[in-house]
This record gives structure tokens, sequence and C-alpha cells, in this order.
């Protein structure tokens, strides 16, 4: 694996920009309604932050790219239901996720507009209340009041913890500043966390039924 993890490190570190484009991109991409189910942006993010102390990427870029990716996902979605109001959720490919759209709704009316701010952190509602706020008929001064604080509390939270966990293990495990055993242990550490909750979720769609699973598309 770290075969594996240092070209990727050394390729980063001399294109810094695809770095920043994939952060936009995988932020943007989770807020997409149907895409966002599936798309890893979280864990992306959080490994891809393991960049930052050894200064291959720069923390307010990253943070900026990440920030503006969610800013125009979630505002896409939500305009793409306030145009087009409840149709929008009678429409393909919603059509094939009801109990998640379900799920969205009941979210939105148990919380109200917090529900805006709440979502950003509990995928994969995330990817489904900005439409259904538009759809809901949520004013977009009161939606952007909410999703753009959340927003500037979400990137922080899934790219501070990679500065801070691989800083750590340099100052205070003794590893060294030059090596890559830090970004290493970090960027293992996530893929390890997102293929255990995975797994996790799997077994309990299984053994519970839960919305999700309910939710795939039929065939």
């Amino acid at each position: 694996m770290t075969s594996f993890l240092d070209p990727l490190i050394s390729f980063v570190s001399a294109h810094a920009w695809l770095a920043y484009l994939t952060l936009f991109l995988a932020a943007l991409l989770e807020a997409v309604p149907v895409v966002g189910s599936v798309i890893p942006g979280s864990t992306i993010i959080l490994a891809l932050s393991a960049l930052i102390p050894g200064g291959e990427l720069r923390l307010q870029w990253v943070l900026l790219a990440a920030a503006l990716g969610a800013v125009l996902g979630d505002g896409s979605a939500y305009w793409i239901g306030h145009r087009q109001q409840r149709e929008i959720l009678n429409t393909w490919p919603l059509t094939n996720y009801p109990r998640v759209v379900e799920q969205s709704e009941t979210f939105f009316h148990r919380f109200g507009t917090w529900a805006v701010f709440f979502a950003r952190f509990v995928p994969p509602i995330r990817a489904f209340v900005p439409v259904t706020a538009g759809a809901l008929g949520m004013p977009p001064a009161r939606f952007y009041a909410i999703n753009i604080p959340a927003i500037l509390v979400w990137a922080p939270a899934h790219v501070l913890p990679g500065v801070l966990a691989v800083s750590a293990l340099h100052e205070y495990a003794g590893l060294p500043h030059h090596g890559h055993i830090g970004k290493h242990i970090w960027i293992l550490t996530v893929a390890a966390a997102a293929i255990l909750l995975g797994v996790a979720a799997w077994v309990y769609r299984r053994r519970h039924g839960g919305a999700v699973a309910a939710a795939k598309p039929q065939i």
C-alpha cells in the first residue's frame, strides 16, 4: 500500500491544483441527489487533509475548495427543487429512491429550517435535503442563511482532523517530519474506517431493512 501512496503523495506535490479540483468535485458531487449517496466525498476530503502539514497542500485552499464545492452543490440542488417544486420529488431518478426522499422530508419537517444545517453532517440525507428544501418552498434567503454557516462548520470539521492527527504523529509519536509515515497512517485509517462503516451500514440494512436499502432502484 505504501508503494501506492508514496507516488500519489509525490504526484499531489507536483500537481496540487488537481488535488484542489478533486476536493472541489468531491464536495460538489456529494451534495447532488442520488449521486451524493455513492460518492465518498467526505472520505476523500479527510484523506487528502493529511497532505497539509507537510506542505503538499495549503490549508486555506483546501478549505476554500471544499466549501465552494459544497455551496455550489447544495445551491444547485436547492434551485432545482425551488423551480420545479414538489414535481421534482416525483421525477426520475428520485422516484427510484422513495424511502430516502420520504426520510429527507420527515427530517425537514422535524427540524424545520435547521434541517438544512444538520443534514450537512448526516449522509445520505445530505444529498437530498437541499432539493427537498427547495421543493417544499423554503425561501432562498432562509436557505442560504442556514446552509452557508453549516458549510463553514462542515469544511473545517472534515479538514482539521487530518491536519491535527498527522501533526500529532510527527510531534508526539516521534515520526520523522521528512517521511510520509504519518500521512500513510492517517490515509489508511480513513480508508479502513470508511470501509468498516460501509460494511456496518450494509449489514444493518440487510438485517433491519433500513431506508437506504429499501430506496435502491428496483430492477
